[in-house]
């Protein structure tokens, strides 16, 4: 089901509003996920730790909570880092994140919210030959 420009710029807004709650304190690097399924709009944030291998993107604790819901028809995950620079290539999910998308949400329109502009893409644009079992 095709998003609304309404829809898109409240994932937006939702994922910018949840990064400013952002755990972050060794990188600095504040990120927020939105993910829209057909009942409702979760929101997650990233929370990072000492120990760097433990801490959690912001993708993967907003996908979390969709399958803690049993809520998992994904519609659309958007994804706003406001901290970063409007450059693409600092701004997509890392290969965990996108994996899990893969698994978790194939058929959702995959949003970047950069300052300038919004960027769509599918999963096969991110990932191409994501693993499958």
């Amino acid at each position: 089901m095709t998003l609304s420009d309404q829809e898109r710029q409240q994932l937006c807004d939702t994922a910018r509003e949840v990064a400013k709650l952002s755990y972050s304190p060794y990188s600095r690097f504040r990120v927020g996920a939105a993910v829209l399924t057909n009942k409702k709009i979760y929101a997650g944030t990233n929370v990072e730790n000492a120990s760097y291998g433990l801490s959690l993107c912001a993708e993967r604790a907003t996908l979390a909570q969709i399958v803690a819901a049993g809520d998992r028809e994904v519609r659309a995950i958007a994804i706003a880092c406001i901290d970063g620079k409007d450059d693409i290539s600092q701004l997509t999910p890392c290969g965990a994140c996108r994996q899990w998308i893969a698994e978790l949400a194939p058929q959702a329109e995959i949003i970047i919210c950069g300052t300038q502009q919004n960027y769509r893409f599918n999963l096969s644009d991110l990932l191409p030959f994501s693993f499958r079992f």
